[in-house]
This record gives C-alpha cells, sequence and structure tokens, in this order.
C-alpha cells in the first residue's frame, strides 16, 4: 500500500495495477472495426455480442493483450498519433451505438453488469481522449518498457520466439517516441521529472544484459546481428526522448505559467466517476473518510490509553490524544528488521499468511500458482511508492505472479532508518497480507478463474483495492497477530493511511491542499514517518482519484459483509461469502452487491 506502496504507475502499468491495461490507453488503428449487431436483443445474442466486442477491444491494444497474457498481436506496438486518436473515437462510437440496442433491463443480472461495464469503458475512453487530454500534458503516459519486460519474463514460448517478438516491438520504438514527442503539449513538471525517471529505466531493460541474452540464445547469427542493431536504434530513441524531456523540464523549472498538477472539480468528478464506479460520489466520500478519521483516533486512543503503564511506566501520560497516540507508535516503531533483511522478511513471511488462511478456513487458495518476491523492475520505480503486485490476466493465468519490492538500496541511512520505521514489524505483516495473501496476489487469482471475461479484463481499482484492505482487518479479526493491543495500534496507524489516501487526494486536487498542510495530516494526524510522508505527497502529484479507490472499496466491502452478517445470524459462513464475492472477478463493488442479492 498500494494497488500504500503502490506505484501508481504500476497501477496506474500494472495496476500499475496495472492500469497499463486500460482502454482509455493508446488503442491500435484497425481500421473499419465496428462492433456487429446480432440478433433481436435476446440474452444468448447479447452474451455472444459482449464478448465479441471484448475481444475486438483488446486485439486493438497489443499492450493491453499482453497483460492480459494474449499474445497473438504482441509484436505490434500502439504508435499513439493523431490517426490512431481518431481511429479509437470512432471505434468507441460505434460500440456505444451497438450496445444501445440491448435494453439493459431485459438482460440477466451478470449480463446488465457486463453491459454496464462496457459502456463505462468506452465513455471513459472517450472522456480520457477528449476532455482529460493526458496523453498531452503527462509525458508520464508514454513508455515502452512494460510489454518488453513481461515478454521477456513470461515464458508462453520459446525463448527464441519471444526474443523475435521483443524485436519487432523494438523495430517500432522509434516511431513510438516521435508520436510521444509530438503529442507532449503543455505538460506538469512533475509528470516530465517521472517520464525522466521511469524511461531511464527502460534504458536499463534493454541494455547490455538484453544484448548478452540474445547473444546465448538459439537464434542464429544473422537474426543477433539484427536484433542488436535494432535495440541500439530503439536504446537511442528513448535517450533521445530522455534528452528531450530534460530540456523541457529545465525550461519548465522556475516558471509561474507551467499547468498545475491539481486537476480541479471539474475534471476530479468525472474520473471519480469513471475510474472509481462508487456509490459514493466523490464529495461524499471524502466526507466519510474525515468522519472516519475521527473515529480511529477514537479507536487508538482507546488503546494508547491501556498500553501507556506497559512501555512508559514512569512518565506521565500526554493531556492530548494525538500526542499520546503518537508516542507510543513511535516508541514501537523502532521494533524493526534491519536494512539488508527487508526484502528476505518478506519472504518468510508469505507461507506463514498462507498457511494461516488455510487453518482458518477463509477463503480458496491455490497453491499451484505460486508467488514470486522479487526487486521492483527499474522501469516501473520513480512513483513514490515501495511495493506493487504484477499479476498475469486471464489468458495466461498459471503464469508467474510478481510481489515487487524496491529495494532500500537509493536512499541515505536517514531515508532507510525512516522507512523500516515506517515498515515496522507489525505493519510489514499488514503489508504483506494487503499486498500478497489473501489480499492483491489472492484476489486476482480468483479473478483469472471468473467465467465472465469482460468482469476478469475491464478490472475495477476500487474492488481490488478495496479488498486488500478488507483482508487486512478480516486477518486481525480472524486472529492473525494474537490479538495484541500493539498490533491493533499499528493496525489503526495503517488503517489511517487508507482514510487519509481519500482526504489527500481529494483536498489536494479539489481544495488546492498546499504541501505544508499536506505534511501535517500525514505526519501529525496519521502518524507516517517523513519518508513516507514525502513519498505520498509525491504520489499525490503524479496521479488522481486512484489513492480514494482504497478507501471507497474497503468501505462498501466491509459495510456488505456487516449486512449479510446480521441478515444471516448463525448461518453466515464468512469463506463461502469470501469465495462467492471473488467468483465476479473484478467487477466494481456495488455490482458485485447486485450479483450476490440475486
Amino acid at each position: 500500500m498500494t494497488k500504500t506502496l503502490k506505484p501508481f504507475l504500476a497501477l496506474v502499468a500494472l495496476l500499475a495495477i496495472a492500469l497499463a491495461l486500460t482502454a482509455c490507453g493508446p488503442a491500435r488503428t484497425t481500421g473499419a472495426d465496428e462492433p456487429r449487431i446480432a440478433g433481436p436483443g435476446q440474452p444468448q445474442d447479447f452474451a455472444a455480442f459482449s464478448e465479441d466486442l471484448m475481444m475486438r477491444m483488446l486485439a486493438r491494444s497489443p499492450e493491453w493483450s499482453i497483460f492480459a497474457g494474449r499474445y497473438d498481436d504482441a509484436g505490434e506496438v500502439t504508435i499513439p498519433d493523431a490517426a490512431q486518436r481518431q481511429d479509437e473515437l470512432a471505434f468507441v462510437e460505434a460500440s456505444l451505438q451497438a450496445l444501445a440496442a440491448w435494453d439493459p433491463e431485459a438482460l440477466t443480472p451478470d449480463q446488465r453488469i457486463d453491459h454496464m461495464l462496457l459502456v463505462n469503458r468506452l465513455e471513459s475512453t472517450r472522456w480520457y481522449q477528449t476532455t482529460f487530454l493526458g496523453w498531452q500534458w503527462m509525458p508520464s503516459s508514454y513508455n515502452v518498457a512494460g510489454p518488453i519486460g513481461l515478454l521477456l519474463n513470461t515464458p508462453y514460448a520459446s525463448e527464441e520466439e519471444r526474443l523475435r517478438t521483443v524485436m519487432s516491438r523494438l523495430r517500432q520504438v522509434p516511431a513510438y517516441y516521435a508520436a510521444a514527442r509530438a503529442n507532449i503539449d503543455g505538460p506538469t513538471l512533475e509528470h516530465t521529472r517521472l517520464a525522466i525517471t521511469q524511461n531511464r529505466g527502460a534504458l536499463g531493460l534493454l541494455g547490455d544484459s538484453l544484448s548478452e541474452r540474445v547473444q546465448a540464445s538459439g537464434l542464429d547469427p544473422s537474426e543477433v546481428g539484427e536484433f542488436e542493431g535494432v535495440r541500439t536504434a530503439a536504446v537511442a530513441a528513448i535517450e533521445g526522448f530522455v534528452s528531450h524531456l530534460e530540456q523541457l523540464a529545465d525550461r519548465l523549472e522556475g516558471r509561474d505559467d507551467v499547468r498545475s498538477f491539481r486537476i480541479g472539480a471539474e475534471l476530479y468528478e468525472p474520473k471519480f466517476k469513471y475510474d472509481i464506479q462508487s456509490g459514493f460520489s466523490a464529495r461524499e466520500l471524502h466526507e466519510r473518510a474525515l468522519a472516519e478519521k475521527d473515529r480511529l483516533h477514537g479507536d487508538m486512543d482507546a488503546v494508547a490509553v491501556q498500553l501507556w503503564p506497559k512501555y512508559f511506566p514512569d512518565a506521565p501520560m500526554p493531556g492530548d490524544r494525538l500526542d499520546r497516540i503518537g508516542r507510543l507508535i513511535d516508541h514501537l516503531s523502532n521494533r524493526h528488521v534491519a536494512r539488508e533483511e527487508f526484502i528476505p522478511e518478506i519472504k518468510r513471511q508469505i507461507p506463514l499468511l498462507a498457511a494461516f488462511v488455510d487453518e482458518h478456513g477463509l477463503v480458496e487458495q491455490d497453491p499451484s500458482r505460486p508467488l514470486v518476491v522479487r526487486e521492483t523492475p527499474e522501469y516501473m520505480r520513480g512513483g513514490g511508492a515501495g511495493a506493487s503486485i504484477s499479476a498475469p490476466g486471464p489468458f495466461n493465468p498459471t503464469a508467474d505472479t510478481y510481489y515487487n519490492v524496491t529495494p532500500l538500496d537509493g536512499y541515505s541511512d536517514e531515508e532507510a532508518a525512516s522507512y523500516l520505521r515506517e515498515y515496522n514489524h507489525w505493519v510489514l505483516q499488514i503489508l504483506n497480507i494487503h499486498e500478497a495473501i489473501p489480499g492483491h496476489y489472492t484476489q486476482l487469482l480468483h479473478a483469472n478463474k471468473s467465467p465472465s471475461l469482460i468482469k476478469s479484463l475491464l478490472r475495477n481499482g476500487a474492488m481490488i483495492e478495496g479488498w486488500a484492505v478488507y483482508s487486512e482487518r478480516m486477518m486481525l479479526e480472524e486472529g492473525w497477530g494474537n490479538d495484541e493491543p500493539e498490533m491493533w495500534l499499528m493496525y489503526g496507524k495503517w488503517n489511517l493511511r487508507v482514510v487519509t489516501n481519500a482526504i489527500l487526494d481529494y483536498a489536494v486536487h479539489v481544495e488546492g491542499m498546499e504541501r505544508e498542510a499536506a505534511m501535517d495530516l500525514l505526519m501529525r494526524q496519521a502518524f507516517q514517518e517523513r519518508t513516507e510522508a514525502e513519498n505520498k505527497w509525491r504520489r499525490v502529484t503524479l496521479s488522481q482519484v486512484q489513492l480514494t479507490s482504497y478507501f471507497s472499496g474497503y468501505a462498501e466491502i466491509y459495510d456488505f459483509r456487516e449486512r449479510v452478517k446480521q441478515q444471516q445470524g448463525d448461518d453466515f459462513d464468512l469463506r463461502a461469502f469470501h469465495d462467492r464475492f471473488l467468483s465476479f472477478g473484478n467487477a466494481p463493488v456495488p455490482a458485485i452487491i447486485e450479483l450476490m442479492a440475486e
């Protein structure tokens, strides 16, 4: 945390999740590709039509297909130029017209949700292309590394076949960055700097290690030579793009007329509507988060009063509740792993979490699909976060799931100490629950088994993040941490991050909150270490709305579970509830609630 240590691009390339998977991004030009309208609108006709439309949407974006585990067009690169955008908008209009031929009320509940998801995706694509215009002012939208990294790391075919596919993509890199440079107009300084950092990471992916890998492969010498020529040209194109951005950043530095990273209410509310698909409006969620912050402070204060004599037997207890909570958290945060043990400790905890979930019968797991903990690839770093999940798509569900953890090599001793205090003995456990088991890793395994391709592919971030946050509290309720008051106090601090994420995002982008006030919210009111707070400030300057997904999804899932428990009484089965809830893929929480009610 993160999908909080979650890099907004990993979201926002995976999930940064992640959200590099969105159809709102570039789509390949395919010419006359209008969806067919079949039949009189009966449910069985809609099932065929909707899946056909979903596959057409997927085929238009080779990048999205790769993330979904489909490699038919993996050698093609979407060139994000004006012709591509025009073609994409024509496809959107034709698809929306075709979807209008069906009355949602005449469909089955499951198909009604699919209809809603398709309409939302197409309308949001149109809005992003014509109104939000991130392709103009967010240079960080452009990076070729993500799909190439997946092709190199996913053994879906022989090494030689995958390298040939990568070579095909590399051939198109110069045209890709030429289009990117032509698109950039009035960028923010923050997104320009991020693009520089992440494209430098792309250079690392395409560097000497790739050249050595090609030479050691089974490609014949002529292909090896061809690959090296293509790789060199691609590297030159990226270096040229980075150099162009560095010069641009120098010109933007210190100017008063540079575009603000804040998007304002006129863009924030529709972005929230399209991205989150919540039962809340953005303003309503903000107000609930403010109330939840006060409630959490009360709960944490009760624990702090209980623990004070244990840790400060000779010191008077402060009269201010934020002061006494903060003093205890500050003291407890000294218990953490050594710098060099951070990633090894994460690896150690994963099987313990899996065993606890099995022992307590909390949710179905699949031991045949292991979780691989790795250092975050360089091209995914720089978004102000340190951990994320890279999960395979529904077309290649048996591929490895990666738990990306950014090493602390780039931190000074002081920064590393601050970071380790933030991810102390208790918080590190909650982080692993969120990212791994039974959080993101577990949920996305279930999503890939969903019979609805649409619900699996059209990922709703609030459901994905909300489940991970819900799983943290659920695990503690079921006994993880042995009900220690220290664990509950640190959980309160962690959960405050979810709440303050939502407060911060809205306050910064809509209400104009400045850095000083944001740091007070994060450090004094949410007890975060300075390194974490500075990373979060960086993140809110680079993303919009995504930080609200954690609290939005969590609040709706937890409220729903409590209603079901009250209705069913002694007949309530927690595992059955979880397995049923996760069976609907990545659909928005309100849609899952509707389907479970049916």
